[in-house]
């Protein structure tokens, strides 16, 4: 792929462009007009649109996987909370024709070639086997950028991620194939202690990982497992026979 560029560069011109203000328009509240502006000004977002992208979370799964390498051709990769498909797009560009890209999101997403998308919620039942059926087969990489709607209470916010991130990593280790990787969106807080631990026993190596395209103001963070060693190589817990 000729366009899998690292999210560290902001995109030519923009360092030294002056910053665009919004004005508070009717029916414009002062936190939409912040985020309005973040927007105009984010140098990832211009750049997503000059390169085709459908959000700047692209950078970030970019980013990472040009220093890990998670992405290969031919792959079967699950994209959890796929809206718009940011990263589903970078995923179907990498593994290609040979590989399969299922999403999966509340919100219905554009069509886009060489990706399945389901307009589902990730924690409705029925959701872990439309996944299974549609991808065909073991997956190589799961991936989630799921966020709960903020509350504004920091320590709330931090449980319903860290809460999203663990039904992810029970989905992970159901469809993943021994050597297969699982990325998730956390944040930075110290509750994800508990998935750690089971990712740390499932995983060959676990990090946390924040890529250059997330804000720097922001707590986001991502986990990152590889080298699932299965069932059959998972390490027996003490009580274990």
């Amino acid at each position: 792929m000729t366009d899998r560029r690292g999210g560290a560069s902001s995109g030519g011109g923009v360092r030294g462009e002056l910053k665009q203000r919004v004005k508070t328009g009717r029916g414009r509240t002062l936190s939409q007009k912040r985020w309005l502006e973040r927007q105009l000004n984010d140098p990832y977002v211009a750049r997503a649109k000059r390169e085709g992208y459908r959000s700047r979370a692209a950078y970030k799964l970019i980013e990472i996987d040009e220093r890990y390498k998670l992405l290969r051709p031919g792959q079967r990769v699950v994209d959890l909370g796929a809206a718009p498909g940011g990263w589903s797009q970078v995923a179907a560009r990498v593994v290609g024709p040979s590989g399969r890209v299922v999403g999966i999101d509340l919100l219905e997403i554009e069509p886009m070639a060489g990706v399945e998308f389901i307009t589902l919620d990730f924690l409705d039942a029925e959701a872990p086997d439309k996944l299974t059926a549609l991808l065909g087969g073991a997956a190589d990489l799961v991936l989630s950028d799921m966020a709960a709607n903020a509350t504004g209470h920091k320590k709330t916010d931090h449980l319903r991620i860290i809460g999203l991130a663990e039904t992810a990593a029970e989905f992970a280790r159901e469809i993943l194939a021994p050597g297969g990787a699982y990325l998730a969106k956390v944040l930075q807080g110290g509750t994800e202690s508990a998935l750690l631990t089971d990712l740390k026993r499932d995983f060959a190596t676990v990090r946390h990982v924040k890529p250059a395209a997330s804000r720097a103001d922001s707590s986001e963070l991502y986990v990152l497992a590889t080298g699932y060693r299965g069932t059959a190589g998972r390490t027996p817990e003490p009580d274990e026979d």
